[in-house]
């Protein structure tokens, strides 16, 4: 213990290893067996992290043509690539943990590199540990980020910190060294998510615009060039894994992103224990839980009455991208945006503008720590400064305790999916769903990861015209046009849930699956059916 005491960093990782498991509780109990599964999110984002991990080292060249979908290309692209989240729990999968473990493994991680990288921010820029304690806090523990367990993206922040350390670096000591460093981080953080790459982008841009005596004037002719120069290798590093969305051709329409868009009432929306009941369950809606929490927006209240919040660069900046993501968090009803939307192609990826609300969340948390070391700072030597600092760190936790958190059992992979490994197997899975109901199939492609062959059921960000097109062929399945459209793509196994089946299309149908000429019975395993499709 007095080793560990003696190495700070080592000690903030500890603690925030530790909030992660009881934040979470009690996920750290049984990691393999507890999921969000009953989330179809989560089921995806399970199947994206073992996607890659089984597809990188084979066959890199084609990444983005997953095996869901088929046959279409570049499916991968139909969602988020998290891409980093992914490499981190690769030799986990290798080693054979199951992809619900990785997951929630990765959730854990995610919270805990989020929080201390946070703290170590502020630390470097107050130079007062418990200032970037209570950053780290607020920063990776909140009601937005506990809100979206289904999202593994949610959690890994961690190099948006880090990317913000190496420009303030950049701006006031233009160096080479520090513009090599925003790349690394900046292309960290944007290949974890489209949507941290974009918020990442955001920060950094208009907390820049908002320090203009580092930039303007004779600074610039040193600086520019090296800023410049991160952009231009982040690009080129990026760009290979960004083509395939841009190939794809497809744009969230502004009527979808008003839909997904922030209302004034998800600032006020928390799953906190202590908060809820009293009174947040009066503006819980359909949307996201962006509360800061009443610590945070205390804090931040100090530091802006203060005058730190704006005669600090580093507060100013934060202060500037916080500002701005509330207001790009409302989508179309902020004056301004369908401009935007229409001069920066990457906006029109986003789907869920309210998420920008996340940097609100973030400037609070680094104002927070201003605040901190303010006081502390001020007040140098006093009795209650410890107390002081023990008090916010309890209450910034209390602000978005929600555990026990709620899970379900994850319903183990039926050995009928692994006898066609190693095949040249293309699969269907029934019942299959109409595109309104299409992430029912979450399920399915969770159960692949036993044998990785193409099939063309399929769950992600968007439905493609393929999909829809199979679900009015195969709406009649197994009537002959069905197993005739089946033959056509190629089709040479068949699964069949039969409980689901007669759940959606009724007895009569589910019945005739038995009996059905087209269709030879290899094996069953429960309530599962594994068929071969004849080719007459």
């Amino acid at each position: 213990m007095t080793r560990l005491l003696a190495r700070p960093r080592l000690t903030a990782f500890a603690l925030f290893t530790l909030l992660s498991v009881a934040h979470t509780w009690p996920l750290a109990t049984a990691p393999g067996r507890l999921s969000r599964n009953d989330n179809a999110d989560t089921a995806l984002n399970e199947w994206i992290v073992a996607w890659i991990a089984h597809q990188a080292p084979s066959d890199p060249r084609h990444l983005f043509d997953a095996n869901i979908f088929f046959p279409d290309r570049n499916t991968l692209a139909y969602s988020e690539y998290l891409l980093v989240p992914a490499a981190m729990g690769a030799p986990a999968l290798w080693l054979g943990a199951s992809p619900v473990l990785v997951y929630n493994l990765l959730v854990l991680a995610g919270l805990t590199l989020t929080g201390w990288a946070g703290c170590l921010l502020m630390w470097r820029w107050t130079g007062d540990l418990p200032a970037g304690l209570v950053s780290g806090v607020l920063l990776a523990f909140n009601a937005h980020t506990l809100t979206r367990l289904p999202q593994l993206q949610a959690f890994h922040l961690e190099f948006l910190p880090l990317a913000l350390l190496a420009f303030d670096a950049l701006l006031t000591t233009p160096r080479l060294r520090h513009a090599l460093w925003l790349a690394l981080w900046f292309v960290l953080q944007g290949l974890t998510s489209f949507y941290t790459m974009i918020f990442t982008t955001t920060a950094l841009l208009v907390g820049g615009l908002a320090r203009p005596e580092d930039w303007w004037g004779a600074r610039a002719r040193r600086l520019l060039p090296l800023v410049g120069l991160a952009a231009g290798l982040a690009l080129v590093v990026m760009l290979p894994f960004l083509l395939p969305y841009t190939r794809l051709g497809q744009v969230r329409p502004l009527v979808e992103v008003a839909y997904y868009s922030a209302a004034w009432r998800d600032y006020l929306a928390t799953p906190a224990r202590v908060h809820y009941d009293l009174w947040s369950r009066h503006f819980w809606g359909n949307g996201s839980a962006m509360f800061p929490g009443v610590t945070s927006l205390a804090l931040a209240a100090v530091a802006l009455a203060s005058g730190v919040g704006v005669t600090d660069r580093r507060a100013r900046m934060a202060l500037a991208f916080g500002m701005a993501g509330v207001a790009l968090s409302f989508g179309p009803s902020m004056p301004g945006y369908a401009l935007l939307y229409h001069l920066l192609p990457p906006l029109q990826g986003i789907r869920n503008a309210a998420r920008f609300g996340y940097l609100a969340i973030l400037a609070c948390a680094i104002l927070s720590g201003f605040a901190v070391a303010a006081i502390r700072a001020r007040w140098r030597g006093a009795w209650w400064t410890p107390a002081f600092v023990a008090l916010v760190l309890i209450g910034a936790n209390l602000d978005a305790f929600s555990a026990p958190i709620t899970y379900v059992d994850a319903d183990p992979v039926s050995p009928l999916h692994a006898r066609l490994r190693h095949t040249d197997a293309i699969v269907a899975e029934f019942p299959f769903f109409a595109p309104n109901r299409v992430f029912h199939n979450a399920r399915y492609m969770l159960e692949s990861t036993a044998h990785w062959r193409p099939m063309i059921n399929g769950y992600s960000g968007l439905v493609p015209d393929s999909y829809e097109r199979w679900a009015r062929e195969l709406a009649r399945f197994p009537d002959d046009a069905a197993m005739a459209a089946l033959r056509a793509a190629g089709v040479t196994h068949v699964f069949v849930h039969n409980r689901a089946m007669r759940a959606w299309t009724g007895e009569k149908r589910a019945d005739a699956v038995r009996h059905a000429p087209g269709l030879g019975l290899l094996a069953v395993d429960g309530d599962l059916s594994l068929y071969e499709l004849r080719l007459r």
